[in-house]
């Protein structure tokens, strides 16, 4: 049969028994469609858990992509039963896999996950180089430094701090963000804001995407102003609202009403 390009549609059953199915391009499309869709059904978490160990798909070079995608989803679907499986993950072989469970455990507020994640920093900035071969550090630090961040991991601030300095621009705007969220210093966040005037395309967007998920108001305008494309900019300026609107209304300045009229102007 000619292929449509158009994704299946699955019921929520069907993507749970695609989990197991004898198709593996079948069991990673259900991984994707669970966590996309952030189905709450345990038979959907438990399917995912057990996916996290799987062996059968495995690409040339010794990755886990079912592992990846699993790990990636139980970040969305938000079940604290995940946390445990999710960090045993940050040990696998795989640093795609370890890279989507530091995402993962961030966005599950999992703050037992610290010291796991402080470990894959270990060793700092002279362990932080690229592996022969591979489009990657020795691990996953932009996701893990982030995830830190998320988790308001003091404690790690020390092991955080040198990777400002690192050569990888990716990772210096992570570390900034971080650093932000980990020390309320506007210093950090302001940073960000001039990286905005960068003459790299995939830069500017980095650091909107950064301002917004670390809520900083005051850059609302910059973000609105730089020169990235306007779905780019609603996307990081949506993130920057959600972020202030979760605050007692008392907290919330007059620039969050601002906001929405700048998010009006690129609409």
């Amino acid at each position: 049969m000619e292929s449509t390009g158009v994704a299946p549609q699955l019921t929520t059953e069907e993507a749970i028994a695609n989990l197991t199915h004898s198709d593996l391009s079948l069991r990673y499309y259900a991984a994707w469609w669970l966590g996309h869709y952030q189905v709450k059904q345990p038979e959907a978490l438990s399917g995912l858990i057990a996916a996290l160990e799987d062996e059968e798909d495995r690409t040339e070079l010794g990755g886990y992509p079912m592992r990846r995608n699993a790990a990636r989803a139980l970040g969305k679907v938000g079940n604290e039963a995940a946390i445990a499986p999710l960090i045993k993950c940050l040990e696998c072989s795989d640093y795609y896999v370890r890279e989507a469970a530091a995402q993962s455990l961030g966005n599950l507020q999992a703050t037992v996950a610290i010291p796991a994640l402080m470990k894959l920093l270990a060793g700092g900035m002279a362990k932080a180089v690229e592996v022969p071969d591979t489009p990657h550090l020795t691990q996953p630090y932009e996701a893990v430094i982030e995830a830190l961040g998320a988790l308001k991991a003091t404690t790690a601030i020390s092991l955080i701090e040198p990777f400002l300095n690192h050569a990888v621009q990716r990772l210096q705007y992570a570390t900034t963000r971080a650093m932000y969220q980990l020390t309320e210093n506007q210093m950090y966040a302001e940073k960000l804001v001039q990286e905005l005037q960068s003459g790299n395309v995939q830069l500017r967007r980095m650091a909107l995407n950064d301002l917004g998920q670390i809520g900083y108001l005051p850059g609302a305008k910059a973000m609105a102003l730089a020169s990235v494309e306007n779905s780019f900019k609603l996307i990081a300026l949506k993130s920057l609202l959600e972020y202030n609107i979760k605050k007692p209304i008392e907290t919330v300045s007059k620039d969050a009403m601002e906001l929405l009229h700048l998010m009006d102007n690129l609409l």
